[in-house]
């Protein structure tokens, strides 16, 4: 662990705080040649637990099927600390991040993707919170 992390670690409110508005976060999966593969994705928090989708086809649906271990990250930026410097490396970031690690699962419930699905709706697309999803997309 850095030692920012140990000597600032966020409150269990700011971390669900953070999940909650972070518009991105990045997942890393690891692939077939033993190499991390990172890529950014929509997200939701709902019920302590951290859902991505995809699609049932892709390098990132493929490693995880094969490797259900992955990193989670996201972070924001609160400003820089520049104030007084005289050598560029001294400057320093503000910043607030959130790193797990864990296993990824797939969803195969209809009922609960339909559900998670339109947690993604309410966050991205609040104004299209009353209309339905269509079937094809939660079978997907």
């Amino acid at each position: 662990m850095q030692n920012r992390m140990k000597n600032h670690p966020l409150t269990e409110e700011q971390i669900a705080t953070l999940l909650t508005k972070a518009p991105v976060g990045r997942i890393a999966t690891i692939g077939p040649d033993g190499y991390p593969y990172i890529v950014p994705m929509h997200f939701v928090y709902y019920n302590k637990t951290i859902y991505t989708h995809c699609l049932p086809k892709g390098q990132k649906s493929d490693y995880i099927s094969k490797n259900k271990k992955v990193g989670f990250e996201v972070d924001e930026m609160l400003g820089l600390l520049y104030d007084n410097i005289e050598i560029p490396c001294d400057t320093n970031t503000i910043f607030n991040s959130v790193i797990i690690s864990g296993n990824a699962n797939m969803i195969v419930d209809l009922n609960e993707k339909r559900e998670i699905l339109n947690k993604f709706v309410d966050k991205y697309t609040p104004h299209l919170s009353k209309k339905a999803l269509p079937e094809n997309i939660v079978k997907g």
